[in-house]
C-alpha cells in the first residue's frame, strides 16, 4: 500500500514539474527581464531602413496628410519570427494596416537570451509615418 501511494505522488509530482517546464519554455519574457535583447541583425537602426524601404505610404493617408506614430507590440520567438503583432495605439486605419503588414513580413532577429537560451519576447516599436 506504501509502495503504491509513494508511486501516485511520485506521478503526481512528475506531472507537476513537467507542466511547469511546459510553462517556461512558452513563457514570454518582458524586454527589460533578459540577459541579451532580442535585436535586429545589424541594430535597430539597420531595422528602420529596412520599415523605411519596405512601408509603402497608404494613398488615402497621402490625401489626408495623415502623419505620426503608429504603436505596435510583438513576440520575437525562439527562432527570431517575430509573431502576435498588434496594432497598441494606431494613427488611421490605412497606416495601421501598413505597419501590420511590413512588422509580419520582417527578417528574422536575433532572440533575446537567458542562461544563454533563447527566449520569447515581448517588444515594443513606433511606425513612424511621415510625409516629405
Amino acid at each position: 500500500m506504501r509502495k503504491l501511494m509513494f508511486l501516485a505522488l511520485t506521478g503526481i509530482a512528475m506531472f507537476f514539474n513537467s507542466a511547469k517546464a511546459q510553462d517556461n519554455q512558452n513563457k514570454i519574457y518582458d524586454f527589460t527581464s533578459l540577459e541579451k535583447a532580442p535585436e535586429y541583425p545589424g541594430g535597430i537602426s539597420k531595422f528602420y531602413a529596412y520599415l523605411g524601404r519596405e512601408i509603402k505610404y497608404p494613398a488615402i493617408a497621402k490625401k489626408d496628410k495623415t502623419q505620426g506614430k503608429v504603436f505596435a507590440s510583438f513576440v520575437v520567438e525562439k527562432n527570431g519570427t517575430l509573431t502576435d503583432v498588434q496594432i497598441t495605439k494606431g494613427l488611421s486605419k490605412e497606416t495601421d494596416d501598413e505597419a501590420l503588414r511590413v512588422l509580419s513580413k520582417s527578417p528574422r532577429w536575433n532572440p533575446g537570451l537567458i542562461d544563454g537560451r533563447p527566449v520569447r519576447v515581448k517588444y515594443n516599436i513606433n511606425v513612424n509615418f511621415k510625409m516629405d
